[in-house]
């Protein structure tokens, strides 16, 4: 009996002592308060709960920083519903750590190793060591670019709607951008201002200097000088910059030969819609020109960039740009028969390398495996394979662009969507930490044997 209850006790122990579950707690907390209030007909617009699966699933798509959204923002929720939704991408995008923080800092609480650890998985940091200041740091970072987006947003909307509402409305946008969730209050997203150039740079800006992730803000801030940056920062950046690039460029070349979308638009228009939808795809989620019009290329195309996704320690999913960078040189290295893998004059450690294929293998098997439950699931919709994949990778990747498709989904397949979102805000970032630390070391090692690859 004494030894059943010891065994309980461990049990218990190990469970508290497991950052990742705790993590992943922080996270399910928010969301099913999130749907709690969200279910309420105060939430509504018209006074009626729109019902607990679209309650769930706006709560997650709103903590997980997606955008994927099952009813209207801006027309279904009321403003109380609409501020409950701001609140939760704030306590997604930041992280329930950086909140925890704060208060303990505020109450004159010591931070512990145990949180330190914690903090350290939660804010992607390489080590403990000034855990408690990044995270004091992000809450600051956030609440200034925030407010400075908001802020130019609101003299940009105070002609038009009217200062009251010119500050709502650059408040929750601001919010929004910067946490990478993609909400927006109005029903065609952000089209109607497919061509002005402050409306285009504040909310991209936003979204990417959020998809940056907060080390690497710091880093930036803290040196100024390229050769001083972390190799982590100089990854993100050169590998951020060279896909914001590409998908400019690939995106403007093939919808110029697209009468549904660049047809009616300028050429001013064209090059920002290029250029909106080209960024837009490092999880944003918002949209100035029709999703489901684009050419098929284009939709193929933007799949690629949304499981790639953000980088490491920000607000924003996929598999990270670093990941990226990592395993492309990887296959570089391979094909160059090179024995070390070096990326920016540095060696990359094996376990880095091992990581990363494990990052991968993972969110391919995600998004396989969540595009083949949806294509049975939603079959009587009849839908296009790419619509299925494209809904799919944006809620892994936690983008939140649509084709469509989100809107008409069976309970069953908004339960899908609703898992991928959670999988895709938690799971490679999660996974990648447990494989630092988790390391066995084996008492011996078997006979090696060669197997044919290729």
């Amino acid at each position: 009996m004494a030894n059943g209850k010891s065994e309980q006790l461990k049990s218990l122990k190990q469970f508290k002592l497991s950052s990742s579950r705790l993590i992943l707690l922080g996270f399910a907390v928010p969301i099913v308060i999130g749907a709690i209030l969200l279910a309420l007909p105060l939430s509504s617009s018209s006074g009626e709960s729109i019902g607990w699966i679209n309650a769930l699933f706006t709560s997650t798509s709103a903590v997980c920083v997606t955008g994927l959204a099952v009813v209207d923002t801006g027309a279904d929720f009321s403003i109380f519903g609409q501020i409950i939704i701001m609140c939760l991408i704030q306590v997604g995008g930041l992280g329930f750590m950086t909140f925890g923080v704060l208060i303990a800092v505020v109450l004159g609480k010591k931070i512990g190793l145990k949180n330190r650890l914690l903090l350290q998985e939660s804010t992607n940091a390489l080590s403990t060591q000034g855990v408690v200041r990044l995270s004091l740091g992000i809450f600051l970072i956030a609440l200034i670019i925030e407010f400075i987006g908001a802020a130019l947003l609101i003299v940009r909307w105070e002609a038009e709607l009217g200062l009251g509402q010119a500050i709502y409305y650059g408040m929750f946008h601001s919010v929004s951008s910067f946490n990478n969730a993609g909400f927006g209050l109005w029903s065609d997203s952000l089209s109607r201002y497919v061509g002005d150039p402050l409306v285009n740079l504040v909310i991209t800006l936003l979204f990417i200097i959020g998809g940056l992730g907060f080390t690497v803000v710091l880093d930036v801030w803290k040196h100024r000088r390229w050769n001083k940056l972390s190799l982590h920062s100089r990854i993100v950046l050169s590998t951020s910059a060279f896909l914001c690039l590409a998908g400019f460029i690939v995106i403007f070349i093939i919808e110029l030969f697209n009468s549904r979308t660049f047809g009616p638009l300028t050429w001013g228009e064209r090059i920002w819609a290029g250029y909106f939808q080209g960024v837009v795809t490092r999880t944003a989620g918002f949209n100035t020109i029709d999703i489901s019009a684009m050419m098929t290329t284009s939709q193929f195309f933007m799949i690629f960039l949304m499981f790639i996704g953000a980088s490491s320690g920000s607000t924003g999913g996929g598999i990270k740009t670093n990941t990226f960078a990592v395993l492309l040189f990887t296959l570089i290295s391979i094909i160059k028969g090179k024995e070390d893998v070096q990326l920016l004059n540095r060696r990359i450690p094996q376990s880095i390398i091992l990581r990363s294929i494990a990052v991968m293998v993972i969110s391919v098997s995600v998004v396989i495996g969540a595009t083949f439950l949806l294509t049975i699931s939603e079959h009587s919709l009849q839908k296009d394979f790419m619509e299925v994949l494209f809904e799919v990778t944006s809620a892994f990747g936690t983008v939140g662009l649509s084709m469509g498709l989100t809107p008409e989904l069976s309970p069953f397949g908004k339960g899908v969507i609703i898992l991928t979102m959670y999988i895709g805000r938690l799971g490679p970032l999660t996974l990648a930490f447990a494989l630092s630390q988790r390391v066995v070391k084996q008492k011996y090692r078997l006979p090696e044997e060669k197997v044919l690859i290729g």
